[in-house]
């Protein structure tokens, strides 16, 4: 079988297998404005970390889970109510190992590599199924390095574990999220064509198409813009050592073109989250995302 016939067999039975046209409004995050949030991770904490949300004055999160008891679930609705948080994703790349470079992130990062897929797959459908329970209406997680050629046996065996994770996603009501930058939006755009379910959209992370020397934000918008539910602002420098991603920054540092993003999100009719995401720790970080609230409120409007 060449791997064009291998595509079309895996999309075809996507498709069969997802039965009559399904519109993807009904599950889509509501659309109600361009809303500010911010990710962060809930371990077995999820109270400490909505409360961190709460306390910088932002509406709406993304919470990164690994634990999906039914006592985590308990917590987490808990911690919903009492701050009043929106939750418009579930985020989980477990387990590990997760190497974020480029000699050893394409052998452990998301379902690509062999080795860890059905490992990958399983964790995600239980984070779908634990966002079911607590009415979070999207799943997202990095794939991983999605080959660039069509004709990689590797790109048909990724299309094939991401189109089972889908699958269950779309199941339960919900969208599935692709996490930007390990890939070209060209090559994103392919696998989400290919496995050819409606519920697939795009958590546009504005700084990681930079920081792995894919492409930039704005130029991601010509080619997945229509997909795009989600986005991590964030920014970055493009790499100039070829071992290492490029350095994450506090936005307006970097090379995320702000002010001409969010106006082309506006041209898109983009009504949907916009997460903060600073990869530090400390009282530098809150002092980062403050400045970044206060930046990306003016040029929402």
């Amino acid at each position: 079988m060449t791997a064009l016939d291998r595509r079309d067999f895996i999309r075809l039975s996507a498709v069969t297998a997802a039965g009559a046209l399904w519109h993807a409004g009904a599950v889509a995050m509501d659309s109600k404005a361009m809303r500010l949030g911010l990710i962060v991770h809930g371990g077995d904490d999820p109270e400490a970390a909505l409360k961190k949300v709460h306390d910088v004055g932002l509406p709406t999160a993304q919470l990164s889970m690994e634990n999906f008891s039914p006592e985590m679930v308990a917590k987490t609705r808990a911690a919903i109510d009492k701050y009043g948080i929106e939750v418009t994703a579930i985020n989980s790349s477990a387990p590990p190992p997760l190497v974020y470079d480029f000699y050893h992130g394409p052998e452990t990062i998301g379902i690509v590599p062999r080795q860890y897929r059905a490992a990958r797959i399983e964790q995600l459908k239980k984070a779908s199924d634990f966002a079911k329970q607590l009415g979070v209406k999207a799943v997202h997680t990095h794939c991983g390095f999605i080959p660039e050629n069509p004709n990689d046996p590797l790109y048909a065996e990724a299309i094939q574990g991401i189109s089972e994770v889908v699958h269950h996603v779309r199941e339960n009501g919900q969208i599935f999220l692709f996490e930007t930058g390990q890939e070209t939006p060209i090559t994103l755009l392919r696998a989400i064509q290919d496995i050819g379910l409606d519920n697939q959209r795009v958590n546009l992370d504005t700084a990681n198409l930079i920081l792995y020397g894919k492409g930039n934000p704005v130029d991601a918008l010509d080619v997945l813009g229509k997909y795009v539910a989600g986005l991590h602002a964030k920014d970055g420098l493009f790499p100039t050592n070829p071992k290492e991603l490029g350095q994450e920054v506090p936005i307006g540092e970097g090379k995320a073109n702000f002010p001409v993003l969010i106006k082309r999100l506006k041209e898109l009719n983009y009504a949907g989250p916009i997460t903060i995401e600073r990869e530090i720790s400390g009282p530098k970080q809150v002092e980062d995302i403050l400045k970044s609230k206060t930046y990306l409120e003016s040029l929402i409007g």
